[in-house]
């Protein structure tokens, strides 16, 4: 069983809520889609996503926005970006978002291409399509989140990409989850509940400067 420490939560959490708030995070996230433009650079892009999220009525970011374009996908969130990219014609980039909405923690990302760019286009397939992969794994067997890491990894390098063994995924919950210290995902020796965790997936192509990037809620349910 897991530790009640590592999924512990405050005395207002409520699961619904959770899932309201990943629900409108996903909706910021498509907003901000929707202004990306070629030319475009990553701090322009940010301007835009804070005129999104007043629109939605959020009340605070948890962790701050993270839009990487172009070669900046391969980096971590810890790492900075090369603030002299911007978005090419034909090129891919990526948004994270963590904010809240009553109380509750929302926690997303995933990997977009504009223009013709079939390989950049593939990872960002990948990269769903591992986060899929790795989700029903733990649906259907239980594993604890080193093992679903592990399988990640695997399966990435099977699929043909690099797969970034830096990212772990971590907890959510009503705000802020932080207090309860719960750690990483993939330093996780239990099976993660559902509703509390954070899988992220991010892969490299094994020779070109672009990755993707996806990360969501491990449900129990599959949507």
């Amino acid at each position: 069983m897991t530790t009640p420490s590592r999924e512990a939560v405050g005395q207002r959490f409520d699961h619904a809520l959770m899932q309201h708030a990943r629900e409108r995070t996903w909706a910021a996230l498509r907003g901000i889609r929707e202004r990306m433009r070629p030319g475009i650079s990553e701090d322009e892009a940010k301007v835009e996503a804070t005129e999104v999220f007043r629109e939605l009525g959020f009340e605070r970011l948890w962790h701050p926005v993270i839009i990487r374009i172009g070669s900046n996908t391969t980096k971590t969130y810890r790492q900075r970006s090369d603030p002299n990219v911007r978005l090419g014609e034909n090129d891919s980039y990526f948004i994270d978002l963590g904010l809240v909405f009553d109380g509750h923690e929302g926690d997303v990302g995933d990997t977009f291409v504009v223009g013709h760019a079939p390989e950049r286009q593939a990872a960002a397939d990948a990269a769903r399509a591992l986060y899929g992969e790795v989700a029903d794994a733990w649906r259907t067997q239980g594993l604890s989140g080193q093992a679903l890491y592990a399988f990640a990894g695997e399966r990435a390098e099977a699929m043909g990409w690099r797969f970034n063994h830096a990212i772990k995924g971590h907890r959510v919950s009503d705000f802020p989850h932080s207090v309860h210290k719960g750690g990483d995902l993939g330093d996780l020796e239990a099976a993660p509940s559902s509703g509390l965790w954070i899988l992220e997936i991010q892969i490299a192509h094994p020779s070109e400067p672009f990755g993707a990037f996806y990360e969501d809620l491990l449900t129990t349910s599959s949507s």
